[in-house]
């Protein structure tokens, strides 16, 4: 990865942050690099400074989000207003379909999920609290793009598919579908036998009203054959219950 000449002081201790939330596991000095872009002299620095409070920790030579991470973490999951207008609706949700439900929303060019609520058959599927997938594949992904400001929407998109513009026309062409439609549907293509329905959430701001996330339900694709549309109809249901909770906020 090159780094960006525009990306100022600060915004360094941002990539490294990023980088190791986003990785999954502990990372080396050249797993960082990779990550970054930075020199190998300014990551050191960056690792220094994030250390000495308590974001990084440093395991023989292998770094970590350290204690300060789960801090935020828990400040989060206490005071986040779209977690809080979403979770008595996601278990409603996930209780009279008995499959998991997820809130997702879209940041830096990844779906990220916020909040999960587990199936409770044995067989079940789901996506981690935290995990963070590429924006462009996925019922996820989809209803997040198609439901994104234009402008948005373009500039993700040529960021996701540079190069490819026959792939990217072709998914811009399927994002005018799932408008239409009001949700996403996609099968087996992030983790395969997992099917998952999404439809976005709209939360009102300064600047008018936009999809903020998207309420994702997902199952096995054999639980899933024959019931499609009426697990969509309850999953729009829902995210239309949590935006107008939203908006009445």
């Amino acid at each position: 990865m090159n780094q960006d000449p525009t990306v100022t002081g600060a915004e360094r201790l941002l990539l490294v942050l990023t980088a190791l939330a986003s990785h999954g596991k502990a990372m080396s000095v050249k797993d960082m690099l990779g990550a970054t872009g930075l020199a190998q002299s300014t990551l050191y620095r960056q690792v220094a400074l994030l250390k000495r409070w308590g974001f990084v920790t440093d395991d023989d030579g292998f770094y970590a989000p350290g204690p300060i991470c789960l801090q935020l973490a828990l400040g989060f999951d206490v005071n986040s207003m779209l977690v809080e207008a979403s979770r008595a609706s996601m278990m409603q949700l996930s209780r009279a379909t008995q499959e998991s439900v997820g809130l997702i929303v879209a940041l830096n060019d990844q779906v990220i999920c916020l909040e999960m609520v587990e199936s409770t058959q044995s067989l079940r599927c789901s996506f981690e609290k935290g995990r963070a997938v590429p924006l462009r594949a996925g019922a996820s992904a989809k209803s997040l793009l198609a439901f994104m400001a234009d402008k948005t929407r373009s500039e993700t998109l040529g960021r996701q598919f540079a190069g490819d513009d026959a792939a990217r026309a072709a998914l811009e062409a399927e994002l005018d579908g799932i408008r239409a439609r009001g949700y996403a549907i996609s099968d087996s293509e992030i983790d395969p036998g997992v099917w998952g329905v999404s439809a976005p959430v709209f939360r009102r701001t300064a600047r008018g009203a936009g999809a903020s996330a998207s309420i994702t339900l997902m199952a096995p694709s054999s639980r899933a054959a024959g019931r499609e549309q009426q697990l969509a109809d309850w999953t729009v249901r829902t995210a239309n219950a949590i935006s107008a909770r939203l908006q009445n906020a």
